[in-house]
């Protein structure tokens, strides 16, 4: 599966918008981006960590707390900080800000997963990711690493905490149909975001939720 960004994204909901706002933009340093209205009472809150975007979508219902998704933390090299230093933000999220020095990557996810071996064939022959070393893929500039520990079992898509990651593809339909025929799980089917994009959520062998984006800002055409 040919990648139309070499970088992954990372989503996490909300119901604090300030204090999160406040922690993302003013404490780890990410910048703000793009808002963007997602219906339902849903506002997306685009930041840019590199080429990666990360996704604050506040909530105006209240969300549940349910079990965490197997991302449970990020690595962000950010320019506020001179050395390593492990932060949670007001929802509890765990992010490690390193200092952004050349070479290091920008963005780093890290997922728990119940089956290491079954999970690298899942991100490097189903989704083609390239593995950096085992259990690390790149995508371009981000990373995505792998550890084998107590994984939720299918999490919640929309609850609190970090929930999905997206990828930007060509073709969103002929992709979900890749997936799905090489051993991944559909978690909704293609449909199109109006001009700005067609989406699909696929879901890795633990049941976490990964976006597939075919973007018109980045690839010129929804057809």
């Amino acid at each position: 599966m040919k990648l139309a960004k070499p970088a992954i994204d990372v989503g996490l909901f909300t119901n604090q918008l300030e204090p999160m706002l406040d922690f993302w933009q003013n404490q780890a340093g990410v910048p703000f981006s793009e808002l963007l209205p997602l219906g339902g009472g849903l506002r997306q809150h685009r930041h840019a960590i590199g080429q990666s975007v990360f996704k604050l979508n506040h909530a105006r219902e209240p969300l549940s707390g349910a079990a965490a998704s197997g991302i449970r933390s990020l690595t962000v090299a950010s320019v506020k900080v001179r050395t390593t230093s492990e932060r949670s933000d007001p929802d509890e999220n765990r992010v490690i800000l390193v200092p952004a020095l050349q070479g290091i990557p920008p963005l780093t996810i890290h997922l728990v997963v119940s089956n290491l071996e079954t999970h690298r064939q899942f991100y490097g022959k189903t989704l083609g990711l390239d593995e950096a070393s085992p259990g690390v893929f790149a995508a371009g500039e981000s990373r995505l690493a792998l550890t084998q520990g107590a994984a939720t079992q299918d999490p919640v898509q929309q609850a609190l905490g970090f929930r999905y990651m997206t990828l930007q593809i060509f073709d969103v339909v002929a992709a979900h149909a890749h997936v799905l025929v090489s051993g991944g799980r559909e978690g909704s089917a293609p449909r199109r975001l109006g001009e700005v994009a067609f989406i699909s959520f696929v879901r890795d062998p633990d049941g976490n939720w990964i976006e597939l984006s075919q973007r018109k800002s980045i690839v010129g055409s929804l057809d």
